[in-house]
Parts: structure tokens; sequence; C-alpha cells
């Protein structure tokens, strides 16, 4: 970076807010994808006149900026893959600044923890909802850019359900607030949802107001073994019709539970098609008993061999253990793991692992899938041999047939990752050349000048 561009930075935010050291930019230049570009720089802001005067003067200078919360996401939409400036908030901007009982909403900063978030409303007998995978170290402000969901989104939605306002920072350092705290709000554009899930493409969120719910007094958790998985699939969205909204309904097929056996050896059912991990949630335990009575009543309707409910709080863990586990476990099916979490309408879910099948046969590959079924969002993992260059182009060929498959049923090419750069060069399937140029004129209308994350989510 020109000495000059440091110097003034190192103004705004002070010297010990601005590296350019070899270890900072190596450690900011990553995410999940395992994908390596590095910044020219790393800025701590401390406050949102801080993201004010950096954007301005990037703005007038044609240097990019890229938002970054805890950099764990899958897809590659933190990484600084045109170089330029990386604004970090965990330093500074990471606290929960209000919990208004009244209203029942929380402000938090960016760099806030989701899991800090939730443990902070749950002490006042409130409760925040999305819980991705990643909330022990993921930040409110990747989950909103990101729309994060997780397994609690089956009954309670996602991150975007819970986000009441948002302030920002345009390119050119104005600084807006979009959304209000009352309940309706139907005045002008709605720029809260044009922002959520825009990756940082338009704007630096430094302020959100979130949604909270009276927090449920108990849990009970359950298991339905399958001895198929397209029967596992259509209990599914049998159960979710059937008068009963779970908490969260999570799968895992064949291939992922014996993944899981063989490096825990926890007595799962290896030759099961599939399983069925539910959690039911609530004020009375002779709501929670009806909720699961139905739950088993229509699984076994539709092939569950065998339903096991938890008794304790320990032998709940025991059934959730192979679900929160699984992802790690997949190495036993290749050193490279494509994952994709495409997401269908819930009546569909038999077709599309019908069609996942198929695809695996084709290229004599496995993939193997768990995920989110209770919204129809199946975490897909193509496993080959990375070291094998003719395996990876398989590999490759077998995730654009997965997408296709996916798309021709309705569904989309991301549930909860997003877009990034992985997935960028598939939003062509997705969408019209119409819808692209619309995507553009959004990004032209808050960016003229393309310096906030570019070339992220497909675009110029």
């Amino acid at each position: 970076m020109d000495t000059k561009h440091f110097n003034h930075f190192k103004n705004i935010v002070g010297k010990e807010n601005i590296y350019e050291d070899k270890a900072h930019l190596i450690a900011y230049s990553y995410d999940a994808t395992r994908e390596h570009f590095e910044p020219d720089a790393v800025l701590f802001p401390r406050h949102e006149q801080d993201v004010s005067d950096i954007l301005k003067y990037c703005n007038e200078n044609q240097i990019i900026i890229v938002p970054r919360g805890a950099g764990s996401g899958f897809t590659g939409g933190a990484i600084p893959s045109e170089g330029g400036v990386v604004l970090a908030f965990e330093r500074h901007m990471n606290k929960l600044l209000e919990i208004d009982m009244k209203n029942m909403v929380a402000v938090v900063q960016p760099g806030l923890i989701n899991m800090d978030l939730q443990r902070a409303v749950e002490e006042v007998g409130l409760f925040y909802p999305p819980d991705p995978a990643s909330q022990d170290y993921s930040t409110i402000g990747g989950n909103v850019n990101e729309n994060a969901g997780g397994m609690r989104a089956a009954k309670y939605g996602i991150t975007k359900d819970y986000v009441m306002a948002i302030r920002a920072v345009l390119p050119n350092g104005d600084i807006i607030k979009a959304g209000k705290r009352t309940i309706k709000d139907v005045a002008g554009y709605n720029i809260t949802g044009i922002l959520i899930a825009s990756e940082g493409t338009l704007a630096v969120t430094t302020e959100v107001t979130l949604k909270l719910l009276a927090k449920p007094k108990m849990t009970k958790t359950a298991m339905g073994i399958f001895d198929s998985v397209n029967k596992a699939m259509e209990a599914v969205y049998k159960t979710m019709a059937g008068g009963v909204t779970p908490v969260a309904m999570e799968f895992l097929d064949n291939l992922t539970i014996r993944a899981v056996e063989q490096k825990y050896k926890k007595g799962l059912p290896i030759d099961a098609g599939a399983i069925l991990v539910t959690d039911v949630d609530g004020n009375l335990e002779m709501d929670l008993d009806f909720q699961l009575d139905l739950i088993e009543k229509i699984f076994k309707e539709n092939g569950c061999i065998e339903f096991r409910r938890a008794k304790s709080d320990e032998e709940a863990a025991d059934l959730w253990f192979a679900r929160r586990n699984a992802s790690q476990c997949l190495s036993v099916y290749g050193s490279k793991k494509l994952n994709e979490d495409v997401t269908v309408p819930r009546a569909v879910l038999p077709e599309l692992l019908t069609a996942f099948n198929a695809i695996a046969k084709k290229y004599n590959i496995n993939i193997p899938c768990f995920g989110h079924t209770g919204d129809g969002n199946v975490h897909t993992n193509v496993m080959v041999d990375g070291s094998d260059p003719e395996q990876v182009k398989i590999a490759y060929q077998a995730i654009e047939e997965v997408f296709q498959a996916t798309i021709d049923l309705g569904g989309t090419l991301s549930g909860e990752h997003g877009i990034g750069i992985a997935k960028a060069p598939y939003m062509s399937m997705a969408f019209t050349d119409e819808e692209m140029n619309l995507f553009q004129t959004i990004k032209q209308a808050f960016d003229p000048n393309n310096i906030l994350n570019p070339h992220k989510m497909g675009l110029k």
C-alpha cells in the first residue's frame, strides 16, 4: 500500500489499529474455503465515525474495502480476493449495546459473537433463536451479511427474521439507518432487507437491532431411524404439515452415519438409510409430550423402524452427537470436500436426494448428505481424492449437476452459506440475465466506484 494511504489510515484509527505485517495479512487472507488472498492492510475501526472516515477516503482514492467478521464463511465472501483493506470488527466494535426488555429487542455492534448474544439475553429470560453451526465464534455482522441459518430455523426462521434495523456506512462515508424498532414499518423502501445477505457489497454494517423472543422453559429431543433416506424425507414434510412445528428437524444419510460411527464408535445404526433428530420446545411438559407423540406417529406411518426419546440432557446430547460432528467425519471418503448448502421446498426433498444418489453413481463418487431438512436445507458433500486432478475435475462436474438438480426442483444455490466467490460462477444457472442486471444496478446505486467487496455474488 502506498505510504500516504497507510499514514492517512493511521491518523484515523491510530497506529495500534492498522497492520501491514505479513502475519496479519496472512491471518486475514482466508476463510473456511481455504482460499488465500492477502489484503494490503488490516484496519480495526474503533467506532462508526472511523468506518465513515475510512470509506470516504477509500471511495475518493479507489481503494477496495472488505468488511470481515470472524472469517468463518464457506464461500469466500469475506476474503480480499482483489486485495485492498480489510475492516475487522472483533477488536473494538464487538459490544452488546442494549437489551430493551419492554420492546424485546437487542442492539449490537457487528463484531459481537452470536453465542455471547444468546447467553446475555437468556440471562434475562429472552431468546435469540438463530444458531448457525459457527455460533461459538461467528459474529452478528457476518450472520447478517450472509443471512445465516441454523438448526432452530425449522421453527424460528433465520437471521433475516430477527433483523429490525441496521445502521450502516455507504461507500461515500454517509451514515444511514434502515428500519425501526417498531413491529410494523412500511414507510419507504425496505433497505434493511436489501442489506441482509448482501455480503458487504453495498454498505458496511455498524449496528444491528434484533428482535428477541420469550425463552421457552423446556426442550425435549428424539431420534427416528429409517430404513431408507426417501422415507425419512417423506416423514419430514408430512410432520411439518401434520400439526406440529419442531424446533429442529435434522437428518443424516447412511454415508454420514457410517462416517461418524467409524470415527467415534457411538453405536449408531450403520445399516439405517437415514436418521432424523428432532427437538420440540414449550412451557408445559404435557405439550412437549403431545408434540413428540404426534411426531412419532407420523414417523412410524412413514417407515420409521425405531423412535428413541431422550430422558435426560445427557441422552439428548448423545442423540445430537452424530449431527453435530457429521461434517468433520466425512474425510473418510476423501481429502477434498465440496460442501454445498442447497435448499428446496420440503415436499421435494425425496426427489432431491434421489437425484444426488444418481449423480454419485454416475461419477462413481461418494456424496454424503446431512442437514436442516426441517427447512429443506441439505448440506451436500462431494468427496474425492484432492491429490488426483481428475477426481477434482469430476467433483466440480458433479457439483454443477447438484446445482442444476436443485434449481430444477425449485430450489436455490444457497440456504445459508451465501455466494461469495465459490458459487459466483453458478449464478447464471439460477438467475436470468435480466435478474443479474438488476442485481448489478442495485450494486451500482450503492457503490458506483465498486470499492466494497467487488466481484462477490457473481457481480462485476
